[in-house]
């Protein structure tokens, strides 16, 4: 479909003809001047490509040029941790946190049924904002699996030994003991790196001297 939009300058050409009868200058002068304005107006061109063949795509016009913008393209979601059942999460939060459970089940958008039953987290309605997710998932898990199913489930992908030997709990681990530490094991622990460093800047003066060498 063409749609073109056309101005008239009769209007204006009236317009000219009654000021020089009226014989006023200004008004001469003004119509003159709203004549020529008119007259040099561009025509704007809109095309629009038939309903059942409408590309995907945004079109503008601007002054009779026509600018198209493609369509913002949704790039691929990296994303790969979701709240989903079988998805085991770590507390983070209350008498439990730092300890590993499964979403059993999906209760609404704030809050799931979460068990633990190898880590010692009972059954319970827990929220999302309280929970990590980990990169593991229970696959063949259904919904609303009771205690012993989810406790066969986290045996059988040995969730408990990929976690241990994560990077992830380690740093928990080492966090966790030097909460532990008190004053005088904090100070200890500065003496042997400041020991470190003499010993690593040492070794790294004498290579660099004797390559120059």
């Amino acid at each position: 479909m063409r749609v073109t939009v056309t101005v008239t300058v009769v209007s204006a050409v009236v317009a000219v003809v009654a000021a020089r009868l009226v014989s006023t200058p200004g008004v001469i002068a003004t119509a003159e001047l709203l004549c020529a304005r008119i007259t040099h107006l561009e025509i704007f061109t809109f095309r629009q490509a038939p309903p059942s063949k409408q590309p995907l795509r945004q079109q503008t016009f601007w002054r009779g040029r026509e600018s198209t913008a493609m369509a913002p393209v949704q790039a691929p979601s990296t994303f790969k941790r979701f709240v989903e059942v079988g998805r085991v999460v770590l507390v983070n939060d209350g008498p439990f946190a730092g300890k590993l459970a499964v979403i059993a089940e999906i209760i609404d958008h704030n809050r799931a049924l979460i068990d633990g039953p190898t880590t010692g987290v009972p059954r319970q309605s827990f929220p999302y904002r309280n929970m990590i997710l980990t990169p593991y998932t229970l696959p063949a898990l259904p919904r609303a699996a009771g205690t012993g199913a989810v406790k066969k489930a986290l045996e059988k992908a040995n969730v408990a030994e990929k976690w241990a030997s994560s990077s992830w709990a380690k740093k928990l681990a080492v966090r966790e003991q030097r909460k532990k530490q008190n004053d005088f094991e904090r100070f200890e622990i500065g003496l042997l790196k400041r020991q470190k460093r003499d010993l690593v800047r040492k070794a790294h003066a004498k290579e660099k001297k004797s390559a120059t060498a």
